[in-house]
């Protein structure tokens, strides 16, 4: 995502709310990460394997992090 938060932020207040919009949701801190997407081999047994170690270990908080970052990438998409 090449688009700054401060557009993004312009971008949606500029734009028609609808019945399917969030409520208000505030950036009250930002941490720059660095991350990798590894395009792996492995057989079917290793992934639902790998699934399963992620889903205990994720938190409620990296959820929310998925969902924001899926909701802005959607309503890229749709611009």
């Amino acid at each position: 995502m090449t688009r700054s938060i401060s557009t993004l932020t312009s971008l949606m207040m500029n734009s028609e709310k609808t019945k399917d919009d969030l409520p208000t949701i505030k950036l009250v801190k930002e941490t720059k990460v660095t991350s990798y997407d590894w395009e792996l081999e492995m057989d079917d047994d290793t992934f639902a394997m790998m699934v399963k170690m992620g889903k205990e270990e994720a938190t409620d908080q990296d959820f929310v992090n998925i969902a924001v970052i899926a909701g802005l990438q959607h309503y890229l998409d749709k611009e």
